[in-house]
């Protein structure tokens, strides 16, 4: 895959984070919030078990997602991708604490730095809701089962839509 493959994606993730629909929807375990409808009510503390490093598999290639425990309403976290030994794109995430409620933001980067995302853009998944280790964000669900993480996250390109998983296993605390 090449960069300009993960930037499309990019912009299929952009696409997703704006849409708002009206109840839950369902495809593969994860949900979309229906336009009009209210996030979900959520505490950053519901989210201590993402804290820690995790590694793993998705897009084809070798993934790492490390988050750190939260501070000041917020859980940073940073996603690296190589395909083949090379860092293709990073990730930097965070979690935050929305009124009652909560969101993750992010940005790409190029191997080099460079931004994917305008200095001012964000790519943002609201919260759907939290079922004790899994966690549904419009289009994005993060699910713990002891020291592995499934994050499943859809997709759209032209005329397909599909869930790409991810399969990290614990690596430090």
């Amino acid at each position: 895959m090449n960069q300009i493959h993960y930037k499309s994606i990019v912009i299929i993730l952009i696409f997703l984070s704006n849409l708002t629909l009206f109840s839950y929807t369902q495809a593969q375990e994860v949900l979309k919030l229906e336009e009009g409808q209210t996030p979900g009510a959520g505490r950053l503390e519901q989210m201590d078990w993402l804290t820690g490093y995790w590694k793993g598999n998705g897009l084809g290639g070798e993934c790492d997602e490390i988050w750190m425990p939260a501070i000041d309403n917020s859980m940073a976290g940073v996603f690296r991708f190589a395909n083949e030994g090379e860092i293709q794109f990073t990730e930097y995430m965070v979690i935050e604490q929305q009124g009652e409620s909560l969101a993750i933001k992010l940005k790409h980067f190029n191997r080099d730095l460079s931004p994917w995302e305008a200095k001012e853009d964000w790519v943002e998944f609201k919260l759907v809701k939290i079922e004790g280790q899994t966690a549904y964000f419009h289009g994005l669900t993060y699910h713990r089962e002891e020291d592995t993480l499934i994050i499943r996250l859809s997709l759209k390109s032209k005329d397909k839509t599909w869930v790409e998983e991810f399969q990290f296993e614990k690596v430090a605390h």
